[in-house]
């Protein structure tokens, strides 16, 4: 692109997507300039290696290879920090009756798994044979339909599948509560099988068939890198242009003019308020963000108030492998809340990848809170740690106390897609209709997972630009 017609182009947020952004962007031939609020970039992605070796995930611990994921890691020559997810994190445990059973990875070893009754089993066979909606009920109206994930697996799988499996699958990805988690905004993928093919099953088979036959594998391989997930933020921070980072930078207000924006934003170091004025705003803030930003004197984002955020408590802890008796043979645990337990779930980090703890120890991490237990997710770490302990030593015979610790506390961690989540999706949508060259997106608006975030940062680039 020539320097005459590039623009001048704002980023508000230097989480993994507004960092993807700005990547692209600048590849682009653009001027760009990203505000964070924070005093770093990367948003929930925090990696730390520690002089004694352990290496702590504060947020997400892995990355699904998509390949737009597999292309960007090669764009920016991170193919050889690349590490796989070791063979034995394809087996994941749920809890039933105080005991850990493996989940169940093929159809014989479904119809033999001691997790569901013989009831429920039969109804999960049964929704194989469902039929697609007929054409009436794919009009509109059922498109916009609005129904809790719970309804939906209710609907699908039968009551026990939820409570035993999918309640555990919610708390693992949203940390969330599927009696209000909304089905089509929490979980498209699923939504959209089930309408286009009536079974979820049917459907999951066919995307299957149709990754084999684009040359991907069924199911894509889990990733991070040898000093952690942080690496990849760092990296797309490290290739932007000197000075395109503006750290302790928060966006007051926007102005809309004639081809162009003018942005106030306040220095949290200095509380001075500086304006400058681009061709074109790009956000991918959170909620938080969003909502006291003012647009020609409005506030327009107010009501994303609304969307949920529970908080989570992430628990690193290390011990010495004789420490634990259980064989840590997977990726990790999901504890159902029928199981009135005081955690949510359980990755096993060193197994999951290699490197995360010194020689002789392991690694895991323990996630506490979220929308059905918030008040445990507050607890200090002395309380936090006494509180588990009976679960970790019932659970994975975990005796002792851990070698290494380290608390993370997330107040407003995953945004909730609950019901009614649309409402906030045609306010972005209206304000973006309002308001040419203002472009949005992120976790508020595109997805929760890492790989939704990279895809709405490409979005969001290609939006501005076109």
């Amino acid at each position: 692109m020539s320097p005459a017609n590039s623009k001048s182009i704002a980023v508000l947020g230097g989480g993994i997507a507004g960092l993807t952004a700005a990547h692209r962007l600048t590849r682009l031939g653009h001027r760009v300039r990203l505000f964070e609020q924070s005093g770093r970039v990367g948003g929930a992605l925090r990696s730390e290696r520690t002089p004694d070796g352990w290496l702590i995930e504060a947020g997400p611990n892995s990355l699904q290879e998509t390949p737009a994921v597999s292309a960007l890691i090669a764009e920016l020559d991170l193919a050889p920090e690349l590490v796989a997810a070791a063979p034995a994190a394809k087996n994941r445990y749920l809890v039933r009756s105080g005991q850990l059973v493996p989940l169940p990875l093929s159809p014989p070893a479904f119809l033999k798994s001691p997790l569901f009754s013989f009831g429920a089993k039969a109804r999960v066979v049964t929704e194989f044979f469902r039929r697609r909606p007929r054409a009436r009920s794919r009009s509109s109206d059922v498109a916009h339909t609005d129904i809790s994930f719970a309804t939906f697996i209710r609907d699908h799988f039968g009551s026990e599948l939820l409570t035993t499996a999918a309640q555990p699958f919610v708390s693992g990805i949203y940390a969330g509560d599927p009696e209000k988690l909304s089905a089509r905004h929490a979980f498209p993928t699923l939504w959209q099988l089930a309408q286009t093919h009536g079974s979820v099953l049917r459907g999951q088979i066919a995307t299957a068939k149709a990754r084999r036959a684009r040359g991907e594998p069924a199911t894509p391989r889990l990733v991070s890198f040898r000093g952690g997930l942080q690496t990849l933020t760092d990296t797309l921070a490290a290739r932007l242009p000197r000075d395109t980072v503006t750290l302790h930078a928060r966006a007051e207000s926007l102005h809309s003019g004639p081809g162009a924006w003018q942005l106030t934003w306040r220095d949290l170091a200095t509380a001075a308020p500086h304006t400058e004025t681009f061709d074109a705003i790009v956000s991918a803030l959170p909620a938080a963000g969003l909502e006291p930003l003012a647009i020609d004197g409005a506030l327009p984002f107010a009501s994303l108030s609304a969307i949920e955020h529970p908080p989570v408590s992430a628990l690193f802890l290390g011990y010495r492998r004789e420490q634990i008796t259980h064989a840590l043979d997977g990726f990790g645990l999901l504890v159902p809340a029928t199981e009135q337990r005081s955690i949510l779930g359980v990755i096993f980090n060193s197994t999951l990848f290699p490197g995360r703890a010194p020689e002789g120890h392991v690694a895991i991490n323990v996630m506490v809170g979220g929308a059905l237990q918030p008040d445990l997710a507050r607890l200090t770490t002395f309380e936090l740690t006494t509180a588990i302990a009976p679960d970790l030593r019932q659970l994975l015979g975990v005796t002792g106390e851990p070698v290494f610790h380290r608390h993370t506390f997330w107040p407003r961690a995953i945004p909730q897609y609950n019901l009614g989540h649309g409402q906030h999706l045609a306010t972005l949508a209206d304000c973006e209709r309002l308001h040419p060259g203002l472009f949005l997106g992120g976790q508020v608006r595109d997805g929760i997972s890492l790989p939704a975030s990279l895809a709405a940062g490409e979005n969001l680039a290609t939006r501005a630009t076109s």
